[in-house]
């Protein structure tokens, strides 16, 4: 069942599917607002084509139902309720990625920054609403491999990471 909206004495209607597109839509702002995830924010935003007096609305009502998806839900329930809306459509050639979905790309994200691979890190994270599975994924990686780093060579990473 579409919505139907009187406007002008012209009939608007918005089918069912084009009502699931945009709450998958604003399911994955809302993901990417809630995780901190600023590239796949900032690309979510510009599909809108908004200005920025637009872009600062768009802030502020994300800033709101963040609000309001935290005191209705515990954090994971918050974040399950969104990445089930978001999972319903496609956008593009590109499918939502959801908690499950990113486990494979995590193996991705290590080769590309073994390989120094910008571009393809980038679009990893861009493409991930909910980057708190795949980096929680990335650190299993690097803990696992850890007891075969030299304590010589780990404490040298350390510190430049410290920056001392």
């Amino acid at each position: 069942m579409g919505v139907n909206k009187q406007e002008s004495g012209v009939q608007v209607g918005v089918s069912e599917e084009q009502v699931a597109e945009a709450k998958a839509r604003a399911a994955r702002l809302l993901l990417a607002f809630r995780h901190g995830n600023q590239l796949a924010y900032d690309t979510l935003v510009a599909e809108f084509g908004a200005d920025e007096p637009t872009t600062d609305l768009i802030s502020a009502l994300c800033w709101i139902a963040n609000e309001g998806v935290r005191k209705a839900y515990l954090p994971e329930a918050g974040d399950q309720v969104l990445r089930h809306l978001a999972r319903r459509a496609e956008f593009g050639d590109r499918s939502v990625l959801t908690e499950e979905g990113a486990g494979p790309d995590a193996g991705r994200l290590l080769e590309a920054v073994a390989a120094q691979d910008v571009t393809s890190v980038q679009d990893i994270v861009r493409r991930t609403p909910d980057t708190t599975f795949l980096l929680g994924k990335f650190v299993l990686a690097f803990a696992m491999v850890l007891p075969d780093v030299p304590e010589p060579v780990l404490r040298d990473v350390v510190e430049e990471l410290r920056g001392e």
